[in-house]
């Protein structure tokens, strides 16, 4: 039932463990991101949002580690933080942020079509 949800671009929930973060995460496609959507994650949660991707991919796109030497505690592997390039104003707004989330998904965007730094964070998976 989750995955298919995720497929409708539906947001889910997803609890970690107590020896974690003890914590839910709202998880969907990046694909599927919309305005309304994120303008929910950001009313519902920290407003911290991320966009996990392979290695291989935040390679192509060229998006190194925040730092060489993580120091915090999860070690969460934070990657520089970007923005789309172009068609977004400040890139901080809901449909901004929807915007970036839906380039970083798509297969045919390449490291030129972002920005950096950014409000758009993206995880190493």
């Amino acid at each position: 039932k989750a995955i298919d949800a995720v497929k409708r671009g539906e947001l889910i929930v997803v609890v970690d463990d107590e020896g974690r973060e003890n914590e839910g995460d709202l998880i969907m496609a990046a694909e599927k991101a919309t305005p309304e959507t994120i303008a929910f994650m950001i009313k519902h949660t920290s407003g911290v949002i991320c966009v996990s991707l392979s290695g291989e991919r935040l390679e192509e796109l060229e998006m190194p580690q925040m730092v060489q030497n993580n120091q915090d505690a999860k070690c969460t592997a934070f990657t520089v933080s970007v923005d789309k390039k172009h068609g977004i104003t400040t890139g901080i707004s809901a449909s901004d942020r929807a915007a970036t989330f839906r380039a970083m998904a798509d297969p045919k965007s390449t490291a030129g079509d972002f920005c950096r730094p950014g409000h758009v964070f993206p995880l190493r998976a």
